[in-house]
């Protein structure tokens, strides 16, 4: 601490500037590489692998390996850079080229630099892989009935009754005022026009392929796994869900019925529907079996206000697409279909703020965006 507290008196860059993004680094003492010397240090060192950035960049990631390994950690884009700088490539580049330097050639060695890069850091590409996929979106938009509106209103718990209204959007509510917007969440993704499209777009896609398995992500904090398995079940489809009693062998094996073909005419009797909770969005490999997936009711994590994290949602629902949309895709077509509801009148409500919120192409653009700079 003291040693950055000198570092930035000197630069005379004031003493953490950005309090919120640095204080925990300094005070784990992350950003020092001789494990003794930070402030916390664990018993029992550890290393954690993941294919999916923890936090919002490789470098983030470096840093939090750094603290569970007790060692100096280095990405794979610096390390092929430091491996540049010490052979002596780029003073022998520039002690080459400095009498004769023009712009076409720094122009070719600046892209000459960039391709060896971009070949060396392997990070998370998929582009090649992902040629001639098509990923098509579909927004089925349907109207709640007069009895629906009428719950749809009263679920709005705290709100005054004259500001009640199909257009309420989520800042609306707060929660210091003895606002509940869970109420308002859990009556939204269980409305009964709701779960009459799902059952719907479950019925057209096996017309067309009946042996094909369709993925369906729903919220599990406000009940919609359980609002989708009852329609599901109701319509005489069924569905497999991931039940919290259920072991973590058992978990597996119900996955697995998704991640491969039907060998037996048990496999082939089984549902062709899995329920998912957007918890489990990352990690997940359903590609080789599955091209449909159904978002039963845009993302929404927050207490009202302005607790929600409109980019965290947005990745949250990418993962979810993604676990049919990746490298392995046996099909050149996937389809991802939202169910948005409106108002008797067309008018628009919760799901169509949700779904445009969430598919911004700023806020994708940052959900995304999980490369850290060259050095």
């Amino acid at each position: 601490m003291d040693d950055a507290k000198e570092h930035y008196e000197e630069t005379g860059s004031g003493f953490f500037k950005e309090k919120n993004r640095r204080a925990g680094r300094e005070l784990l003492g992350i950003a020092q590489r001789d494990p003794r010397r930070r402030p916390l240090v664990c018993r029992r060192g550890m290393f954690g692998l993941t294919g999916t950035p923890l936090l919002d960049s490789s470098s983030r990631v470096i840093e939090l390996a750094n603290l569970m390994g007790a060692v100096y950690v280095i990405g794979l884009s610096s390390h092929w850079r430091k491996l540049e700088r010490e052979s002596g490539r780029d003073i022998f580049l520039q002690r080459l080229l400095e009498p004769k330097q023009g712009r076409e050639i720094r122009k070719t060695i600046q892209a000459t630099c960039q391709k060896y890069l971009t070949a060396a850091c392997c990070r998370n590409k998929s582009g090649e892989e992902m040629a001639g996929i098509t990923l098509n979106i579909e927004i089925r938009r349907i109207r709640m009935s007069s009895e629906e509106k009428a719950a749809y209103l009263k679920s709005q718990s705290g709100i005054p009754p004259d500001k009640r209204s199909l257009a309420i959007k989520p800042e609306d509510f707060d929660a210091s005022a003895g606002h509940d917007i869970s109420k308002f969440l859990r009556q939204n993704s269980k409305l009964e026009c709701r779960g009459k499209e799902l059952v719907k777009i479950c019925k057209e896609i096996l017309d067309k392929d009946p042996t094909t398995k369709i993925v369906v992500f729903t919220d599990g904090k406000i009940g919609a796994g359980v609002a989708a398995r009852d329609f599901l079940n109701a319509s005489g489809l069924g569905c497999t869900w991931l039940d919290h009693s259920d072991s973590v062998r058992v978990k597996n094996q119900k996955i697995s019925w998704y991640q491969t073909g039907d060998a037996t005419e048990e496999d082939k009797k089984r549902p062709r529907v899995l329920i998912l909770h957007f918890e489990h969005a990352a990690g997940l490999n359903l590609q080789t079996e599955c091209y449909n997936l159904i978002l039963f009711s845009p993302l929404y994590i927050g207490d009202g206000g302005s607790s929600s994290d409109d980019v965290a949602d947005a990745s949250t629902e990418l993962q979810a697409i993604g676990r049919v949309h990746r490298p392995g895709q046996q099909r050149h077509e996937v389809n991802v279909y939202r169910i948005e509801i409106r108002g008797p009148e067309d008018e628009e409500c919760l799901d169509g703020q949700l779904i445009r919120r969430n598919t911004a192409e700023e806020t994708v653009e940052q959900a995304t965006n999980a490369g850290d700079e060259a050095d």
